[in-house]
């Protein structure tokens, strides 16, 4: 892709409660997510950048992510909420979004506080496997769900967390095979691009066995990267989507990144002490050398099930895995030797690579040593006789 790359960043985030609980779908009211947004600022400027959609529930930069239950008639009957997502607007620059970010995503920690709730990065629901619908859908949710594999995969995303990492380069124009390629590019090396965010190492209330029950679930199933292409664009015919029509002008051009698990821009959405920060922008970074990079032949138009479960269960004691990641690096790098700003962001993806760190091994280190799972209440233990 030439030209220069323009960035966003869409974050999810679980909620967790005083006690340590996580506060999901079964016992979370759109009330009270409501209640935490209200006090958040809305900037009308931010809406050229921003789908806010039908329902009206993203009018702002922070918004309640779950699930619509619809009527007969597609009205909204209610909506249930599995937590707060964050989204930028379009910057010029990795750091600016970076940013963006970190400043929106302390305000939301401020205001979720007064709320008794905090925000944390987690990429699978710790406890639940799985969301039901309840009542069964409704004919008019069945023909949503029937229209497009997003829409009947949609459920499962109520169980899981993770960023959008978008870019766009306004110079490469809108060419809809241009942008079909880079979102197959995405989808080809995703395996070995999503080991540096692993934050799912427990399912079902203890460990699963592996270190991203999200990657393992859900990548296959759903997108790893989408392009948006203008309205009247032809869509390839892939399940699931590789591409997809914008919803708002600002959105044509744009190559969405989706395979991610959650991870912390800030230190207290940790969790676990030592994960650190600046991994969104360090991804973003790897992202844009990536496209940048006329070296690398991979292309799939759907994600390879197989390989990302194989990534999602050994992480980078997989040789192939942990080679992978490392040609997709040197090939940023070198993609993007000439920009100014990406070397120290590559530098700690490297670094991670090289001691083989995820932020699941740190999960998963705190849990052997006593700490618990985050999002699982601290269990409280009878005072000694």
């Amino acid at each position: 892709m030439r030209g220069a790359a323009r960035y966003g960043i869409e974050h999810e985030l679980a909620l967790v409660r005083p006690d340590g609980s996580l506060a999901d779908f079964t016992v979370l009211g759109h009330d009270e997510v409501a209640a935490v947004v209200a006090q958040l600022p809305e900037l009308p400027g931010d809406q050229a950048d921003l789908r806010i959609g039908d329902a009206g529930i993203r009018r702002k930069r922070w918004y309640a992510e779950g699930y619509e239950r619809l009527g007969e008639q597609g009205e909204l009957l209610r909506f249930e909420p599995k937590g707060i997502e964050i989204r930028t607007v379009v910057h010029d620059s990795v750091e600016a979004t970076e940013a963006a970010l970190a400043a929106d995503a302390v305000l939301l920690a401020e205001v979720a506080a007064r709320h008794a709730l905090r925000p944390v990065a987690i990429g699978h629901h710790p406890v639940r496997s799985s969301y039901q619908l309840d009542p069964p859908p409704n004919a008019c949710e069945r023909a949503l769900m029937a229209s497009s594999p997003e829409e009947r995969t949609a459920p499962l995303h109520m169980v899981t967390w993770g960023p959008d990492l978008n870019l766009s380069f306004p110079e490469a124009g809108s060419d809809p095979a241009v942008l079909a390629d880079a979102a197959a590019k995405l989808t080809y090396y995703s395996p070995y691009l999503v080991p540096w965010s692993f934050s799912s190492p427990f399912r079902d209330g203890r460990p699963w066995g592996g270190l991203s029950a999200r990657t393992s679930r859900r990548t296959g199933a759903r997108p790893a990267a989408l392009a948006y292409l203008e309205p009247d664009a032809p869509l390839l015919p892939t399940d699931p989507s590789l591409v997809r029509h914008a919803g708002i002008p600002g959105e044509i051009g744009r190559i969405e990144f989706k395979a991610f698990d959650a991870v912390a821009v800030v230190p207290g959405e940790e969790p676990a002490d030592g994960c650190g920060t600046g991994l969104p922008g360090a991804l973003l970074s790897l992202l844009a050398g990536l496209l940048r990079d006329t070296t690398l032949p991979g292309r799939r138009r759907t994600p390879d099930a197989v390989a990302h479960r194989r990534s999602a269960l050994r992480g980078w004691t997989d040789p192939g895995t942990r080679a992978g990641s490392q040609a997709v690096l040197d090939a940023a790098t070198a993609a993007l030797r000439d920009e100014l700003g990406h070397d120290d962001r590559l530098a700690l993806l490297r670094e991670r690579l090289g001691r083989r760190e995820t932020p699941a091994g740190r999960m998963l280190a705190r849990y052997r040593s006593g700490g618990g799972i985050t999002g699982v209440a601290a269990q409280v233990r009878p005072a000694a006789l």
